[in-house]
Formats: structure tokens, sequence, C-alpha cells
């Protein structure tokens, strides 16, 4: 087959090097080669990865290089030599199982990531500057790991949900014991990190989001030379008590390293979430089955709860909707009064100003009468002063003033006149 350099890079950029060289008859190492050859740059695999999940991508540009025909030639598989005996199988040989993954597609590279941190104090969480990245913390990984790919064994693959108005990560409470007041980090403002987007997994068409956070507990700090340290910690435990003269104490929140697994529902206006935290009689990981389980039976209860919200964004848009048009009305209604005030004001000053031009005009009409009564010297004198006199009062003809006159219908048309 031959195509063109500009032709084979457009192959290239709109489908993946393996599945262009089925259809072109050729191996993928192949056409590879021919690419590198004729200077032809094509996406990587991280290209696609990113282009399915919705994410920005970009194409390598084409350097320029004149546009020759270039030759692929399909590839010619070898016979496969015959098997002897020796070869066969043993039909006492139990088949392999399918190896499972140890780490979840989404996962790879995520903790170099979260270890590029913002500077924090010392016992606080990490504040990664990357915010596309999924919902969870360094030391949440090996949870995360597990949940993942318990998912993925039922079929709910686990991803970044795509940028959208309808779908958004809920605000993740850290507490391990709900309380009234916040009081994590120095200033109680500190804020835990979370990424952009949520991380979710369908089950059919139902989107159910997760997020794996760290809890944190109230302690008790003490404040020694500047800084803040727990009450139970060594240094404070050795300090004498002349040492702490000028200390004092204070609770915040510190995280516990006890992890929560929270699921919830990031439709927006769908009030559902469920979570799991770690506890003595059972930690995270040996609940990991009865957790899927449960996100997995949870599927007809968030429907039905989508289904009464999308009726009720209906029913809420329509309302919108009439609001609106309500307004619209009183506006046009509103706009037709003034034209109409308006029109009648400026009638009203019409008629005013073709008054004092009747009576100029009635003046002129009597002064030229008199003039046909004058003797010719005389006349003649007056008659270009009265040019002049005419000239300086300009227009006077009453229907120039009807003529800019505007009716209401010129000022504003109402838009439910047909009503």
């Amino acid at each position: 087959m031959q195509l063109s350099r500009n032709e084979l890079y457009d192959r290239v950029s709109a489908s993946p090097l393996s599945k262009l060289a089925a259809e072109l008859g050729t191996t993928g190492t192949a056409l590879a080669a021919v690419c590198k050859k004729y200077q032809v740059p094509y996406p990587g695999s991280g290209y696609w990865t990113r282009k399915s999940l919705g994410l920005p991508v970009e194409l390598p540009a084409l350097p320029e290089a004149p546009d020759e025909v270039i030759e692929i030639t399909p590839a010619i598989s070898k016979p496969r030599r015959p098997r002897t005996p020796k070869d066969q199988p043993s039909k006492d040989r139990a088949p392999k199982k399918a190896r499972r993954m140890e780490h979840h597609p989404l996962l790879f590279g995520v903790e170099g990531h979260l270890r590029k941190s913002r500077e924090v104090k010392d016992g606080e969480f990490l504040r990664p500057y990357k915010r596309l990245l999924p919902d969870l913390l360094p030391r949440t990984l090996r949870i995360a790991n597990a949940l993942y790919l318990a998912l993925d064994e039922r079929g709910c693959r686990v991803h970044i949900a795509p940028q959208s108005d309808d779908i958004g990560r809920i605000l993740v409470s850290e507490q391990e014991v709900e309380l009234k007041d916040r009081k994590y980090g120095r200033y109680y403002s500190s804020g835990i990190w979370g990424p952009d987007r949520a991380t979710i997994f369908y089950i059919d068409s139902v989107p159910i989001g997760l997020a794996i956070t760290e809890m944190t507990e109230r302690v008790t700090m003490r404040y020694i030379n500047g800084d803040y340290y727990r009450e139970d910690s060594k240094l404070v435990r050795s300090m004498k008590p002349w040492q702490m003269t000028h200390s004092w104490t204070t609770e915040q929140d510190m995280p516990s390293g006890r992890l929560r697994i929270i699921a919830y529902s990031p439709k927006k206006g769908v009030e559902w979430s469920a979570r799991w935290q770690d506890a003595q009689e059972q930690p995270l990981e040996k609940a990991m089955s009865t957790i899927v389980e449960t996100l997995l039976a949870s599927h007809d209860d968030i429907l039905q709860l989508m289904i009464a919200e999308d009726a009720a964004e209906a029913r809420r848009k329509k309302e919108r909707a009439e609001e609106w048009e309500r307004y619209e009305r009183r506006e046009d209604a509103r706009k037709v009064a003034q034209a109409l005030s308006d029109s009648r004001q400026q009638l009203a000053e019409t008629i005013e100003k073709w008054a004092k031009a009747m009576a100029v005009e009635r003046f002129f009409a009597d002064a030229e009468e008199r003039l046909n009564k004058l003797d010719n010297e005389r006349r003649q004198r007056l008659e270009e002063r009265l040019e002049l006199a005419r000239a300086m009062m300009g227009s006077i003809d009453p229907l120039d003033f009807i003529e800019n006159w505007k009716a209401p219908d010129e000022r504003y048309r109402s838009r439910y006149r047909e009503d």
C-alpha cells in the first residue's frame, strides 16, 4: 500500500499504531520503523489513555520534510514448524490461572506526584502541587489499590471523572469523630489536599464517587520554643517542669493513621453517601469484599434518587422558564407604557411648538399683506428684512413638527401583542 507522508501522519494521529497496523496488513513494530524512517511522529499509549478519560491531549507536530510517497509492505508470516510429540502439552498439567494485576493502572506514578508537596508542618497532611489525581492521600494508596482492583474484577472500571457540570466531588470530612468545630492546621484554616475532579466508577448508568482519606483526631498540643508538639510525644514527656515554664497547651486535629473510604453520588442534587473506616474489630482491608458488595447493591437506591432528581430538576427548569417569561411580560408591559407616556409627552410638546409656529406664521403673513400697501422703495427694503427674519427663524412649517413625532409603536413594539 502506498501513502503520502501527510496521509500517514493523519492515519497514525487518528488511531493507535497497533490498530492501524492491522488495517494496513503489517505489524506495529514494522509500522513504527516506517514512521521513524520518514520522520512521521505518532502518539504514544499515554495519549490514547488520556483521550479515553476525557483529559486534554496534544498531538506531536509533523516536522517539515518533502511529502514523498511511502510504500508499506504487508508482513509475511513465517510458517510454523509442526510440533513434535515432545512439544505437545501434557494433559495432566493443570491450566494456569489468570494472573491478577498487582497495581491498578490508575495508580501508576501517583505516589511520586503526591510526594511532591508544598511545605507543611511535621505531622500534617501533604499538599501536592498536582490536582488531577485520584481522590486519595499517600497513606491510602494500599487500600485504594485493593479497592480499585476489587471493583475492576466486578466489571466496574475506576477512573477520573471527565470535566462536567453535572458530576462533582463532595466535601470530604476528615474528622474521625464529627465535632461542631474544626481545628486542623496552625490557624484552623488549613485545607486538606483534594483533587480537582472526582474519582468515579459506573454501575450500568449509575455513577458512584470514591474518596479515601486519613482521618484526624483531636489531640492536645503543647507550644514550646515557637512550635507545637503533641503532649504525648517523647520530646514533651522527657522535658523537666522548669522547661515548661513558658509553654501552654491547645487542641488541634491531627492525622490519626486510620483510614476512611467514602462512597457518594457525584451527580448534582443527589444526596447519597456511605462510608467505612478502620476499626479494631474489622480493618478496612478485611472488609473489602463487603464494601464492594454494598456498593454494587446500592445501584437501585441511587438510580431511584437520580430519577427523582431529574424529575425535580425538570420542574425547577420549567418554573425558572415560567418565572423568566413572567418577568419578560412585566418588562414588555413596562416598556409599552413607557413608550405611550413618551409619545404623549412628545405630542404635547409638538402641539405647543405648533401653536408658536402658527403665531409666527400669522405674523409673517400679516407683514407680507401690509407690505403690499406700501410704496415701492420702502416695500423693497422691508421685503429684504422680512426674508432675513424668515431665514433666522428656520422652518416654521407645522407639518415638520408632526413628521418628527414618534408614535408608541415606533418607540417600542410589544412582543406579546397577539395575546
